[in-house]
């Protein structure tokens, strides 16, 4: 396995709400304009004594997903691991995480 494929990221980004926090194998700038695209997700071993429900409701939730977009203004940092860590979500309170103000809906009337 070379250094290359041995790079572990750490996403961190808004989802209706809350934040996630995933680790993958890949992330590139997609070919959707406005996307991230993001490959590979890793989770930690099942063999583990003590399961995190969090960590499964994420692996659940990307179960079977070959490849997720995320739209670029929802990214709050991307940072190269050196270990895995445990991915989770949790709600996104006010403080240092605010969503990217977007443009009120037409009126539908």
């Amino acid at each position: 396995m070379s250094k290359r494929d041995a790079t572990i990221y750490k996403v961190i980004f808004l989802n209706q709400g809350q934040v996630y926090e995933l680790y993958a194998r890949q992330i590139r700038q997609s070919d959707l304009w406005g996307f991230l695209e993001i490959e590979e997700f890793v989770f930690g071993e099942r063999t583990q004594m003590l399961i995190d429900p969090g960590e499964e409701r994420l692996r659940g939730q990307f179960e079977g997903v070959q490849r997720s977009f995320v739209p670029l203004h929802a990214i709050v940092r991307i940072d190269v691991v050196e270990r895995l860590g445990t991915a989770r979500i949790s709600e996104a309170k006010g403080g240092n995480v605010t969503p990217f103000p977007l443009p009120p809906l037409p009126d539908k009337s």
